[in-house]
């Protein structure tokens, strides 16, 4: 497995779309969904990441500190920290809030919004994708505030549209297994833009997605997120991808920006994380699973990451849980 694929496994992504839009010139509107905002399609997520994808028409938007940006048919812009940000057929006009032109579906799945003075039509489709948020996931963090999906410019074009087709007419007719259908479909969208911007970073580029680019780097995270729990050195991580142990510890910092084993070390508690989150295992059990060989090191390193040691942490967790219940 490599490590973008291991990454977003333990994001635990799920989500799917909530609204087709429809705009007519002149518009501008200002939107940032909550978690609030798509249910019931989320469950006990924190964190949204949001996409729009343009079915007909043009628009421009424009995210805080960000250049402005027109899209249209064919376009995918996705918000990975779900930033408000402010779009319509003139953004220099003043927008109003999204939430007060939403409208519930007769069927109450599928919201939608119609608006506008009456000219030339914008029609896009919207959807989201939720996850809890853990600290220690290099992903979200790495990524810029808007990625954008030309379809139009590869082979995906033709499956992507007809995707967002059917997730739409999925979610409207409520059909049993449709959540499932709508994260698998919101996933894929979020994965291909996140390979189209890591193939398109320059070679200076820094970062833990450059170095998922990086041959030798790409291979050195491949191999510790393929067997996390093993007993790791530097040296034999070295031998693995085919380069010296210093040659690959100045790879690997100059790029990912913290030594492999350091490295490692954050993931084993990222990892573990997400364990005593999903799951009811002993603490032992999870320690050695991630690589820890005594419970009582897990309960050190844990707490120095995240201030609470592991039993109390999954604690409060629990807590939290039944508490918005």
């Amino acid at each position: 497995m490599d490590a973008l694929s291991d990454v977003l496994r333990l994001v635990r992504l799920e989500g799917g779309v909530f609204l087709r839009a429809e705009f007519t010139a002149p518009w501008c509107i200002r939107s940032q969904v909550a978690a609030s905002d798509c249910a019931p399609l989320l469950t006990d997520v924190d964190r949204l990441i949001l996409y729009h994808y343009v079915v007909e028409g043009r628009c421009a938007f424009v995210v805080s500190g960000q250049p402005p940006m027109e899209i249209g048919p064919g376009d995918a812009v996705i918000f990975p920290r779900n930033d408000p940000h402010v779009m319509g057929s003139d953004i220099s006009l003043e927008p109003i809030d999204s939430h007060s032109i939403l409208k519930p579906s007769s069927s109450g799945n599928l919201a939608y919004i119609n608006h506008g003075g009456g000219g030339a039509m914008t029609r896009i489709v919207c959807g989201f994708l939720g996850y809890r948020r853990v600290e220690g996931n290099p992903l979200i963090d790495a990524l810029p505030p808007v990625l954008h999906l030309d379809t139009r410019e590869s082979s995906a074009a033709a499956w992507i549209q007809s995707s967002f087709q059917f997730a739409a007419d999925e979610t409207a007719m409520g059909r049993a297994g449709t959540d499932s259908v709508l994260a698998k479909i919101s996933e894929l969208l979020f994965v291909e833009a996140i390979r189209r911007y890591i193939d398109a970073l320059p070679e200076a580029e820094k970062g833990w997605l450059a170095g998922c680019k990086d041959p030798f780097v790409a291979r050195a995270l491949a191999e510790l997120h393929t067997a996390v729990g093993e007993l790791w050195t530097l040296d034999r991580l070295a031998r693995q991808v085919g380069l010296s142990r210093s040659a690959l510890c100045n790879r690997f910092t100059a790029l990912v920006g913290e030594p492999p084993m350091r490295y490692l070390t954050q993931w084993r508690l990222h990892v573990a994380a997400q364990r005593l989150r999903s799951t009811r295992s002993p603490l032992i059990c999870i320690a050695q699973e991630v690589g820890f060989e005594t419970e009582e090191a897990f309960n050190r390193a844990f707490k120095r990451r995240y201030g609470k040691p592991p039993a109390t942490w999954r604690n409060h967790l629990t807590g939290q849980s039944a508490a918005m219940m």
